[in-house]
Parts: C-alpha cells; structure tokens; sequence
C-alpha cells in the first residue's frame, strides 16, 4: 500500500483535482498557467505569512493565520508537484543529487 504522504501519492492527488479543475473552468494548462500558477499561490502564501507576522490586515486568530498559511504551503507545493510532473522531473530524484552532493560522504567499511 502506498504511504497517502509519499511524492507520488500526493502528486496523483494535485493531479486529480486539478483535472477537475481545469475541466471545471475550461483551462488549458499550459506552460504560462503552470508558472502563473507557481507565481500566484507563492504570492498568496507570502501575504499569510505577512499576516500571521503582524505585517499585514489580519482579522482572523492566531490559529486561524497558521491554519492560512497552512493552507497556502499546501496550495504551492501542489502546483509544484504538477509542473513537475508536467516537465517528467522525480523531486526526489532531484533534490537528492543537488541538495545531497553537499553533504559529507559517508565513511566506507574497512575491508
């Protein structure tokens, strides 16, 4: 059984619903809507986390700020996991060989 929080489980969710959507509203997901997309939701989470730091209008709690800025991580990430799934890029894959050729190589066994 496939762990619901793995990548690919999350990416087939962002997918799912964001076939529903596009199909919803008519749109082309294309190259502009995809990095529109990025550019919009990282936007949105931005302004959360102004609130949620006394630097912006905010009329919700401190609760309902965090469960804001929450909800906007959420939105990005999924986006994310769509355009790479649109451009066929592994995040894992990814991160571990640019984030991980940074790490100290581990100590081999002696023989």
């Amino acid at each position: 059984m496939t762990d619901p929080r793995s990548i690919d489980a999350l990416s087939d969710l962002s997918q799912a619903v964001s076939d529903i959507y596009a199909e919803r509203f008519g749109i082309n997901r294309d190259a502009v809507w995809h990095l529109a997309k990025l550019g919009e939701e990282l936007g949105e989470l931005q302004a959360a986390f102004l609130k949620r730091n006394g630097q912006g209008r905010a009329t919700q709690d401190a609760d309902a700020l965090h469960r804001a800025m929450e909800d906007e991580v959420a939105d990005l990430f999924a986006q994310l996991l769509l355009f790479a799934r649109w451009q066929d890029i592994d995040i894992p894959t990814a991160v571990a060989r640019k984030w991980g050729q940074y790490l100290p190589t581990q100590p081999q066994p002696e023989k």
